[in-house]
């Protein structure tokens, strides 16, 4: 049985022992509070055009999605309708989940030492998907690469977005950030 009281993510440990100092000494802070540290990690997953014919393909992505992040995700619905589309306002499109704290470290974890490894013809991510303020987006062609998703019962494989916001003030500072935790980047 795990001890949650006395429980402490190992990335959480990792950057709370060597990370920090670490980027303390590379980019010379003058006070603790500037060291960036991840703020929070965001999962989407889009339906699309397949939820517009059959209403229940999102809240199949909404169960995946819940079972990747071990927290609930949200149904997201269209905001307007869109006649070109054959979308009705209030429709349901897709499924997005917001994870902080432990949980986020805990997906960090999972995403860079387990899924990562298991995508097809992996060769790092890239190192260009920075926005300019310190987060970084990426995608994945599949969500079948996480542990949690059982092949045999998934109808269909979706894409998955995922957004990991820091609190980096550059983007070059968000990379180190990022690598010191391991994260496979290409260039």
């Amino acid at each position: 049985m795990l001890d949650t009281a006395n429980y402490t993510p190992r990335l959480k440990s990792l950057y709370k022992d060597s990370i920090r100092a670490a980027m303390k000494e590379e980019f010379s802070y003058k006070n603790d509070m500037q060291i960036p540290r991840l703020d929070k990690v965001v999962l989407n997953i889009g339906a699309g055009a397949e939820s517009v014919k059959d209403s229940k393909k999102a809240a199949s992505a909404a169960a995946d999605l819940t079972a990747i992040a071990g927290q609930k995700a949200m149904v997201t619905r269209a905001k307007k309708s869109i006649a070109g589309f054959r979308v009705r306002e209030d429709m349901p499109l897709g499924a997005k989940v917001t994870l902080r704290g432990d949980r986020m470290y805990e997906f960090m974890d999972r995403l860079i030492t387990i899924a990562m490894p298991r995508i097809r013809d992996f060769r790092g991510v890239s190192g260009k998907s920075f926005d300019g303020r310190g987060n970084y987006a990426m995608g994945l062609k599949e969500h079948i690469v996480f542990p949690e998703i059982d092949f045999d019962k998934i109808d269909e494989p979706w894409g998955l977005d995922i957004v990991i916001c820091t609190t980096a003030p550059t983007d070059a500072e968000a990379k180190s950030l990022l690598k010191a935790f391991n994260m496979p980047f290409n260039s």
